[in-house]
């Protein structure tokens, strides 16, 4: 069942192939821009495919972002552009990704390659419903990537239809693609004046969603300083920073964190913990679609500091605070016409639009408070940051055609 003609579906699909083969993981564990070396291997490579669909002002930045232009065919005052993320979540490996296409899916589980792991229904609600598409996952050992190279990939054969279909209207078009987007650094370095007036970033997930709210978040680091005296000799002297700092995390309460939430429910969420009887530390995110609620928290946790610094005396706590995103609703919300052409778009492409916020946070969340708001457009990916990571062909389709129609739509203004 195609939606695009079988050129562009080609197109799609060979792209997205081709992208999910480089590992362009992120990484949390460097101090560079971008975090590593090899995301800047897929851009040369979109650069080449950018210059030949003949795109203007292409360029790759000494960060690893990659620009480029396409000149308004109408007369629409309007800049419009259009993001994706090139790197992948460090949080399950992207190397060596093995894409495996499932042709008319059965419905039923699917059996991954080199591995006994399944995808079930129960991993996916909605995966029965895709019974009869093209389904594309991993092999069980890494993630697949969709998690947005879909996005780019879809970018890509909108523009290609545009250039080879000048009849289609459209404003000045503008395409940024970002590096370090899944370590929250996906905007740190970007290029301003390379922005639109509005923009979208093809990031989101389930077919037919548009998002307009997110997360507001917060990154919190936690130290404990301790004491350390041989375990023999200790009563009465050791302060064991690893053992308190457990015991602190502990308070956390389990039915606010991600396995026990869910909708517009925040949590704290434990990413990373290490350390020993002298000094141990920890990282934490806190995420709720509710700022107030997340201030909440982070008094909790100054409040817990107190009383541990006062039960355990010369126990030495540090929490450090860094606040991440805010909810883009605050700032779309003054700009509807964003999103009204967004869900015209979905309904325009032959879907039931579904509006939601994300349970996380995108390009946009950032660029929305910087000046250009940014709602996100689905690209069909399914358990993203997962090995069991899959997404449908058609899925993708409907993503180029809403990504058309939005171009369409704006270039009636």
């Amino acid at each position: 069942m195609g939606i695009l003609n079988s050129k562009y579906r080609e197109y799609l699909v060979n792209n997205f192939i081709e992208f999910v083969k480089i590992n362009t993981e992120s990484s949390e564990n460097t101090k560079t821009n971008p975090s590593t070396k090899n995301q800047f291997e897929l851009a040369y490579l979109l650069k080449e495919k950018l210059e030949s669909l003949g795109l203007e002002d292409v360029e790759v930045s000494e960060y690893c972002y990659v620009y480029a232009k396409l000149r308004s065919n109408c007369n629409s005052k309007f800049k419009i552009a259009f993001l994706a993320h090139m790197d992948t979540s460090p949080a399950v490996s992207g190397e060596n990704v093995v894409p495996k296409i499932i042709e008319n899916y059965d419905g039923e589980d699917i059996i991954l390659n080199d591995s006994s792991i399944k995808i079930t229904s129960k991993d996916s609600k909605i995966l029965k419903k895709y019974k009869n598409r093209t389904i594309i996952t991993a092999s069980g050992k890494t993630l697949l990537g969709a998690d947005d190279k879909a996005g780019i990939a879809e970018i890509l054969t909108g523009l290609k239809i545009l250039k080879e279909n000048p009849d289609i209207k459209h404003p000045e078009i503008r395409i940024i693609f970002t590096p370090d987007e899944e370590i929250g650094e996906g905007t740190l370095k970007i290029d301003k004046t390379k922005l639109g007036d509005f923009g979208y970033t093809f990031d989101g997930g389930e077919e037919g969603s548009i998002e307009d709210e997110c997360f507001d978040a917060y990154s919190i680091k936690i130290s404990f300083k301790g004491l350390n005296v041989h375990p023999g000799e200790a009563k009465g002297k050791m302060i064991n920073a690893l053992r308190l700092l457990t015991k602190y995390l502990s308070k956390i309460p389990e039915r606010e964190t991600p396995e026990k939430t869910d909708k517009k429910n925040g949590f704290y969420h434990l990413t990373h913990i290490k350390g020993d009887e002298s000094f141990s530390s920890c990282s934490l995110i806190i995420r709720d679609f509710n700022e107030r609620k997340n201030k909440k928290r982070i008094k909790k946790l100054e409040k817990m500091k107190k009383i541990f610094e006062n039960k355990y005396k010369g126990l030495i706590i540090d929490i450090e605070i860094k606040k991440q995103y805010r909810n883009m609703k605050e700032i779309l919300s003054k700009y509807p016409e964003v999103v009204d052409i967004a869900i015209k778009a979905i309904k325009m492409a032959g879907l039931k639009p579904i509006k939601r916020g994300i349970r996380g946070g995108t390009d946009g969340a950032r660029l929305t408070f910087e000046g250009m708001p940014t709602p996100n457009i689905f690209t069909g990916g399914i358990l993203y940051h997962s090995i069991k990571e899959w997404i449908s062909v058609e899925s993708m389709e409907y993503a180029v055609l809403t990504f058309i129609n939005i171009c369409k739509l704006w270039s009636e203004k």
